[in-house]
């Protein structure tokens, strides 16, 4: 009985010293200035490519760990000599994502202070909004002529391509886009991103497939196609030479779209994910080219 009394006595002293030794105030701070951290880092990475590679980077800690357990001996000596430059290579590799986040910090408009985001509702309506407004100028630049390249952002974020080009965070709007794309305007080349429903940057730079399209497509096809492949975006093409409507996704282009099978397109992939109805995969059409076109 004395043993136990003692044994409390010495774990109650224990747990009196550790607690009178923090300070709440402190500690709150302290993890509260660590969840932002934490907080920042997530958000810098999925508003990016990075977060493919980070999903590469943890599949290797994943193979460390199994060759550990094995004991494979050669992988295991390969894993360590990329360990041992891993830090030179994480700066290699997050150059830009580290180069942006510095660029943040020091900035008034930090990503971390910004709200998190609208509900599905909200997001559903912006979407609808977006896509109506798509449609329209796409119309006037098919009888226009005028050549458009609009990539709708869905779940891999492409804030690498959005800082490629000039910042709207503007409402969509027929107007606007056809003035975007108008001939010789100065972003009219680019591409718009749409995200979250708004008209995020214009004038961006997207890397090009290296597949053979066909002699009668030109480079916004091929960035068309390249951005469907580094990503699950949406991208919408107008042809300025005859005018036809294509859409990219998945490194597959699918060409002769009327504005309604547009509208429609648009509406399974962008909206289908947001709604509780039917899943992405079953309300999904599938518009083939027409024949003889």
């Amino acid at each position: 009985m004395t043993a136990i009394k003692t044994f409390f006595s010495e774990l109650w002293l224990s747990m009196y010293t550790l607690l009178s030794s923090v300070n709440i105030l402190t500690s709150v701070i302290d993890i509260l200035l660590v969840a932002l951290v934490v907080f920042a880092l997530i958000r810098l990475i999925r508003d990016s490519r990075a977060e493919q590679l980070f999903k590469g980077i943890l599949l290797l800690v994943v193979a460390f760990g199994v060759a550990t357990v094995l004991r494979l001996k050669t992988l295991l000596f390969l894993l360590n000599i990329l360990f041992d430059n891993a830090l030179i290579l994480v700066v290699v590799i997050f150059q830009p994502e580290i180069r942006r986040a510095l660029e943040q910090a020091g900035s008034s408009r930090f990503g971390i202070l910004r709200t998190l985001g609208m509900d599905r509702e909200e997001m559903v309506k912006a979407w609808k909004q977006a896509i109506a407004a798509t449609v329209k100028a796409v119309a006037d630049l098919q009888e226009q002529r005028a050549g458009a390249l609009l990539v709708f952002e869905r779940q891999t974020k492409l804030g690498d391509i959005v800082t490629s080009g000039t910042l709207l965070e503007a409402q969509p709007s027929a107007e606007l886009l056809g003035n975007i794309f108008f001939k010789n305007t100065p972003l009219h080349d680019g591409a718009v991103i749409l995200r979250e429903g708004r008209v995020c940057a214009a004038g961006c730079i997207l890397p090009l497939t290296d597949l053979q399209i066909g002699t009668s497509m030109g480079t916004r096809h091929r960035a068309a196609v390249g951005m469907s492949e580094n990503s699950d975006a949406v991208v919408v093409v107008v042809s300025e030479e005859t005018g036809t409507i294509s859409i990219a996704q998945g490194g597959t282009l699918r060409r002769d779209f009327t504005p309604e099978e547009l509208k429609a397109e648009l509406e399974s992939a962008m909206l289908a994910a947001l709604q509780k109805d039917e899943p992405q995969d079953k309300k999904r059409r599938f518009i083939r080219r027409k024949e003889g076109k």
